[in-house]
């Protein structure tokens, strides 16, 4: 009964984010194929590398004939933000086996960290719950990019449709819910200043990563909360 409230859990919480995942992928499956990639290239991309940001970030340096080193070297940048993802998700998988722990890191993006930080602040994050709601966006991301390469070419201008912007304002909305946890304001105010700096300095994708060290740093350096009792 427990698993079976926490799959229904993880199915519920999910659905919203496949709104615009669907149609999100879709447009990176016609994309992949527009950029040169074959079936195989764009599907094994989806993957294996699984992180819509740095897949479209690969796939316009491919276009404009980049090197290899170029487009690696973006990848991780704009992915930088995973480990501090997993820095913080994995305090709340301790009751994971370490199979488990490695697939749950692989499967952690945006939606699904704010999903399991969301959830393991109201009690509990379980692996039902986790990998539900993971693995959901985890099937539809390939499936999106599957039928982006089928039938992608019906897709006359996919910029039109502007989903790019979508999952990160779906992902601000997530991290806004908790601006009630001490340090918020100041360590997300450090990281849109060092953010928006790096991204005027230098471009795109230094932003990414820096703006992640500088909120790291911030917590770092702010005092523990003290608890009741303690004082």
């Amino acid at each position: 009964m427990f698993r079976s409230r926490e799959f229904r859990a993880g199915l519920r919480d999910v659905g919203p984010i496949l709104v615009p995942m669907l149609p999100f992928g879709t447009i990176y499956g016609a994309l992949a194929i527009d950029a040169g990639l074959t079936p195989a290239q764009a599907l094994g991309m989806s993957v294996f590398v699984y992180a819509g940001a740095s897949q479209m970030a690969a796939l316009q340096l491919i276009v404009l004939a980049a090197p290899m080193w170029a487009v690696l070297l973006s990848m991780l940048i704009i992915n930088f933000r995973h480990v501090l993802y997993s820095a913080s998700v994995g305090r709340s998988l301790n009751r994971f086996s370490p199979m488990a722990k490695a697939a749950a890191f692989f499967v952690l993006v945006d939606p699904s960290f704010a999903a399991a930080e969301a959830r393991a602040a109201r009690g509990t994050l379980t692996k039902t719950y986790y990998f539900t709601y993971s693995l959901t966006l985890y099937i539809v991301w390939f499936a999106a990019t599957l039928a982006g390469i089928v039938f992608g070419g019906l897709i006359e201008n996919s910029r039109a449709f502007a989903l790019d912007f979508v999952l990160p304002v779906y992902f601000l909305a997530q991290a806004m819910a908790f601006q009630k946890r001490p340090g918020f304001f100041p360590v997300a105010g450090a990281s849109v200043l060092a953010s928006s700096t790096a991204y005027f300095a230098l471009g795109s994708p230094w932003h990414i990563m820096l703006g992640g060290l500088a909120g790291l740093i911030a917590a770092a350096l702010m005092p523990l909360p003290v608890k009741e009792g303690q004082q």
